[in-house]
């Protein structure tokens, strides 16, 4: 089965765009090895598979689907590109490889995407483990950062390197590469930084960054959902940002302004119940304009040093770590606000954001805050985009 569905995610991933809602119901729904069947004509789409994708996409919220036969013409084009031997023996010379859900260096984490989970990752890197959410920290911000922005990141980067976290963001100039940079340098026994990219992982992009980079995946990870000699399209570079939220427990923005896509990134990560730190700066800057709007619309906390980033990503605590673990209970840590939503979650059925908070009395943003934390400790489990208690806080 995997000598199959290896090339047909790679095609998949060539013929379709990243988050294309349709095409991963397809896969979703018929499998891999079929929905490339399907997509490229080869196998019919009866009636009561177009009639289970719809029902996929509806559960997920998404708008309404003009059928199978739209997604074909707007796959078609793609059809005579297909060449998926061709990607992974790229990714074989090198040195890298393709990694699918079933794999057992897939992270786990990317679940939590739901039907937005991608296809398979192309990855060029030391073929490690990557680490789990709550070990991982997003950093991102501009690309045009100050030098009080590249000051910070540096700080935060390679402190939180040394307590063990691996660094995440999308390898641009600015933010993203002192993220990286310093990541390595404070690097520990851990996989220091990822780097996610939006084009394929063949290239090097920014072209700036190359050095950089190549140290990334010599020492760490970098990652792209779209196959080599793919462009690094505007489009891709906001897909990306859902895998670089997903992929940590915590994002952090460090500079943004008033319309950035580090922002985008931040709300990828409220969307999945991750918590979200911003970055104070002087007011007078436009570049933390974002920031200063995240941390007023509830959206993220305000973060100043490692500490508290670290806190954000265990917020259980640190004074539980002497207690022998026969004498640890589960619940023990929790903050108030988190014991409420806990005893608000249902055993059996889901819930969803709007109810628990009505249920709980707590703010949405408290819930979807809440809600990751729990999450991150095993007490609660996000199932078809609604939440319910896991069997380990029963």
């Amino acid at each position: 089965m995997t000598e199959q569905e290896n090339p047909a995610r790679a095609a998949l991933s060539r013929l379709m765009e990243p988050q294309d809602a349709a095409g991963l119901a397809l896969v979703m729904v018929a499998g891999a090895t079929d929905a490339l069947r399907i997509a490229t004509g080869r196998l019919r789409a009866g009636p009561q598979l177009e009639r289970d994708i719809t029902s996929v996409l509806a559960d997920n919220g998404t708008g309404s689907w003009p059928g199978m036969q739209a997604s074909l013409q707007r796959w078609a084009p793609r059809i005579p590109d297909l060449a998926p031997e061709r990607d992974l023996a790229t990714m074989h010379r090198l040195g890298g490889r393709m990694i699918i859900p079933s794999d057992a260096l897939w992270p786990r984490q990317l679940a939590d995407l739901g039907l937005h989970e991608p296809i398979c990752l192309w990855w060029r890197g030391m073929e490690q483990p990557l680490p789990a959410a709550a070990k991982t920290i997003a950093l991102v911000g501009s690309r045009d950062s100050t030098s009080y922005g590249a000051a910070v990141t540096g700080d935060l980067a390679y402190s939180l390197a040394q307590r063990g976290f691996t660094i995440v963001s999308g390898g641009a100039y600015g933010i993203d590469a002192h993220a990286h940079r310093s990541a390595l340098a404070g690097a520990g026994d851990a996989m220091p930084t990822i780097a996610v990219m939006a084009g394929g992982v063949d290239r090097f992009y920014p072209s700036g960054n190359e050095d950089l980079l190549r140290t990334v995946a010599n020492q760490g990870a970098v990652l792209a959902e779209v196959p080599p000699g793919s462009a690094p399209t505007r489009y891709r570079f906001l897909q990306r940002n859902r895998l670089i939220a997903a992929l940590a427990s915590v994002t952090v923005v460090v500079e943004a302004r008033w319309r950035s896509g580090a922002l985008n990134t931040a709300h990828h990560a409220e969307s999945l119940g991750r918590a979200v730190g911003a970055v104070p700066g002087s007011v007078h800057s436009a570049n933390s304009a974002g920031c200063h709007r995240l941390i007023r619309e509830g959206g993220a906390v305000c973060v100043t040093d490692a500490g508290e980033i670290a806190e954000l990503a265990a917020p259980s605590g640190e004074s539980l770590a002497d207690l022998a673990p026969e004498q640890r209970a589960d619940h023990d840590g929790l903050t108030l606000e988190d014991l409420i939503l806990l005893d608000a979650l249902p055993l059996r059925s889901t819930s969803s954001v709007e109810k628990l908070t009505s249920v709980a009395g707590l703010s949405a943003d408290s819930v979807r805050a809440g809600l990751g934390r729990l999450g991150l400790l095993g007490l609660a489990e996000s199932e078809r985009g609604g939440w319910k208690r896991s069997r380990k806080a029963c």
